[in-house]
């Protein structure tokens, strides 16, 4: 057994692609016993995604470390029956599939209360359970979308763009994984489970912050306004020789001390930008003016400079320099090395949680489909390998 903050904690985990895995993963670095159910033969859609290294995908081996794998069909009998009663045994049920598929199963959370009143229900959508947008499909574009981040992402006058990576369904993943260990928290108290809907519609909205802040007290249209903040400035990304890097000047006080590494200390008391709310109207000048200055150092040697003095100040790195970053890469742990049986030897990312005294660990590569159904039905309800065998022969497991 793990001795992870999560050790003894037993999770069943349904959910595939990305929003969920992401919950469970974390779950599992952190100790918990996580039990990956998959579709027999198919098993998560992720499996199907690039890159893949030996024929297995670097995707899903990336989000499902940590998990025991197994398989089972929840739409036989028999594959009902066993789910209901691995429910008995467990703490979390964790999925994401469209509302109303469990239910329509006989598998949504009233049923499954009813076998294990402690049950904590986490379930991942894009609109949600309820609301009149319920049955819409989400994905993670359809959460940036409609929740309005895309809007806001892009320059002036530009396209609404999605962000880099999938930040929907991160932000859903991390908001379950925060409701349903509240959940958790809750339940010693009280000794009952409950039901936790996170939607990736409402992740992205709460996301905002600020932006819809502006909106709701002053009625003013918030349009595209590319790496500058609204509130503060010089707080925006900056070309140099070879590429660009930011600078957040977040009072007066730094941009006094930015005008003086520039070369123009008389800056800091023209009374054009010697205050926040100045500069913040005048941005376009004054992001020229340090441009004047950050177009003739390459990226580290402006950040150098900047950080010298106490700037706040960072490269934006290309992926290659994260990867070969000491801070990220040596001190953080952000990539760690893990063995895949038939992947072989993976650089995966690491866990952003770090735990003093319960540290998280990486114990196990994602499994093969199917790969622990001899353990966990075998542990679960005592089956031989020979019982196991036999439920697979007839397509349940």
């Amino acid at each position: 057994m793990s001795d992870g903050a999560l050790a003894g904690v037993k999770v069943l985990d349904l959910t595939r692609v990305l929003a969920g895995p992401f919950c469970t993963m974390m779950m599992a670095d952190m100790g918990a016993e996580v039990i990956k159910i998959e579709i027999p033969g198919t098993g998560d859609d992720s499996r199907q995604f690039a890159p893949f290294v030996n024929g297995e995908s670097l995707y899903y081996m990336n989000l499902n470390r940590n998990k025991k794998g197994i398989t089972l069909n929840l739409k036989s009998q028999e594959g009902k029956r066993l789910f209901l009663e691995m429910v008995k045994k467990v703490d979390f049920v964790i999925e994401n599939y469209r509302p109303g598929t469990m239910e329509k199963l006989g598998l949504g959370y009233e049923e499954l209360a009813k076998v294990n009143p402690r049950i904590i229900y986490g379930c991942v959508s894009g609109f949600g359970h309820y609301g009149p947008y319920k049955d819409r499909a989400g994905y993670d574009i359809i959460g940036q979308a409609v929740g309005g981040l895309m809007s806001l992402t892009g320059w002036p006058g530009g396209e609404p763009i999605r962000t880099g990576t999938a930040m929907a369904d991160v932000l859903a993943g991390l908001s379950v994984t925060v409701g349903i260990l509240a959940a958790l928290r809750s339940r010693d108290v009280t000794g009952k489970g409950q039901k936790v809907d996170i939607a990736l519609v409402d992740s992205v909205v709460a996301s905002l912050e600020n932006i819809s802040k502006i909106y709701l007290a002053t009625d003013k249209k918030m349009e595209r306004i590319g790496d500058r903040y609204e509130s503060v400035y010089p707080y925006d990304s900056f070309r140099a020789k070879d590429g660009s890097l930011v600078i957040a000047c977040g009072n007066d006080k730094l941009w006094t001390a930015c005008c003086k590494v520039i070369g123009k200390p008389e800056l800091a008391s023209d009374d054009r930008f010697d205050k926040n709310n100045k500069r913040v109207q005048r941005y376009a000048e004054v992001k020229l003016i340090i441009e004047e200055w950050t177009t003739t150092k390459t990226i580290d040697e402006a950040v150098n400079k900047l950080l010298a003095v106490g700037i706040p100040a960072g490269p934006i790195n290309t992926i290659e320099r994260v990867a070969r970053d000491p801070h990220i890469v040596g001190a953080r742990e952000m990539f760690v090395e893990i063995e895949h049986p038939k992947a072989g030897k993976l650089r995966l990312t690491g866990s952003h949680l770090k735990l003093s005294s319960t540290p998280v660990s990486f114990r196990n590569p994602s499994p093969l489909l199917g790969q622990d159904n001899e353990e966990v039905y075998g542990s679960l309800f005592n089956m031989s390998r020979q019982e196991v065998a036999a439920l697979k022969e007839k397509g349940i497991i």
